[in-house]
């Protein structure tokens, strides 16, 4: 009747309670864990989980992130690593490098970075983008 399985779950608890670095919190550091992070704050590190990483509105990350799932809404300058679904809000600025399985860009995201899709079958396959967030293949 009050069964826990029947409650949605915005984010994923393999690992544990999800993590949350709040807005106006720096951190400069690297963070290894299992479970879900959203960051709201600034982080000037490196993260890697197995789980997914929501970066929100205000949030930013200069570093490097290996994660399965990403969500951004906020700002990130580094090396992104997504081994499923990256997908950019239309308030995302993405600069750097990226490698994704799957990619979805909402109209009005800036993606400024060199792309590669597919996991190692589209190795090699770059992707420019405009400030419109509008792919373009090469």
């Amino acid at each position: 009747m009050f069964s826990d399985k029947q409650k949605p779950r915005a984010m994923n608890e393999v690992g544990g309670q999800p993590n949350r670095i709040e807005k106006n919190t720096k951190i400069k550091g690297d963070i290894i864990s299992e479970a879900d992070f959203r960051i709201d704050g600034k982080l000037d590190g490196n993260v890697k989980t197995s789980g997914k990483v929501v970066i929100g509105k205000d949030g930013y990350i200069h570093g490097k992130v290996e994660c399965v799932n990403a969500d951004i809404e906020g700002s990130f300058n580094g090396e992104l690593l997504v081994s499923d679904l990256l997908s950019l809000k239309s308030s995302a600025v993405i600069e750097g490098t990226v490698s994704v399985s799957k990619l979805a860009v909402e109209p009005g995201a800036t993606f400024n970075a060199s792309c590669t899709m597919g996991g190692g079958k589209a190795a090699g396959t770059g992707f420019k983008s405009s400030n419109n967030g509008a792919a373009k293949a090469t």
